[in-house]
C-alpha cells in the first residue's frame, strides 16, 4: 500500500549542508515584485530546485517581511538574495560573469518557452516582472532573450509566482535530463 512520506523519510538536507552544497547556476531576478506571497513563492522554488539566488529589484519585497515568511517557509534563511539598487550594474556585471539575462514576457521578441534552447553549461538570469505590468521596460533594454509561457485560453498572463514555477521547473528539468 502506498503511503505518504513523513519528514524523516524525505531525508531532506540541513540547512548548513544545502549552503555548502553546489548550486544550479541560475537566479531568479523579482522586477518590482510588489507581494510578499509571491516574494516568498520564489524563495521556496529556489530553495526546491537548487538554485544560485534571488535578487529583488525596485519596490520588490524584502525579507523579513511576514507575507514572505508565509510562503518562503524558511527558504529565505536557506537562499542567497540581494537588494539591487542599480539594474544596469547589475546586468552589466552578470554579463562579465556570463549569465544569460532572460525575461519572461509577452515582447515581440518572445519565443514559447519549450523552445528556448537551454544549455547545461550556461548560467541564467530569469527576470520575472511586476504582478501588473510585468517586466519593466527598463528591464526589457538590457535582456539578452525573451521568453514566454505559452497559453491557450481567454487570459493573457499567469500569476507570477505560478509562471517561475513553470519556468524554473523546464529549466531544471533540461539540466537533470542532459547531466
Amino acid at each position: 500500500m502506498t503511503k505518504k512520506l513523513s519528514l524523516e523519510e524525505l531525508q531532506r538536507l540541513s540547512l548548513s549542508e544545502y549552503k555548502s552544497k553546489e548550486k544550479n547556476q541560475i537566479i531568479l531576478l523579482a522586477d518590482n515584485i510588489r507581494s510578499g506571497h509571491n516574494i516568498g513563492s520564489l524563495f521556496r522554488i529556489a530553495d526546491s530546485f537548487g538554485f544560485e539566488a534571488v535578487d529583488l529589484y525596485g519596490c520588490s519585497v524584502k525579507p523579513p517581511h511576514p507575507e514572505i515568511n508565509k510562503t518562503a517557509i524558511g527558504a529565505t534563511e536557506s537562499v542567497a538574495w540581494s537588494a539591487i539598487e542599480n539594474i544596469n550594474n547589475y546586468i552589466e556585471e552578470k554579463l562579465s560573469r556570463g549569465y544569460k539575462i532572460i525575461a519572461i514576457e509577452q515582447t515581440t521578441s518572445s519565443i514559447p518557452l519549450h523552445t528556448f534552447p537551454i544549455n547545461i553549461n550556461e548560467k541564467y538570469i530569469l527576470i520575472f516582472g511586476n504582478e501588473v505590468h510585468g517586466v519593466s521596460d527598463e528591464i526589457i533594454k538590457l535582456a539578452n532573450h525573451f521568453i514566454e509561457i505559452p497559453q491557450f485560453g481567454t487570459k493573457h498572463s499567469l500569476n507570477v509566482s505560478v509562471a517561475a514555477g513553470i519556468v524554473a521547473w523546464h529549466f531544471l528539468d533540461k539540466i537533470l535530463t542532459n547531466k
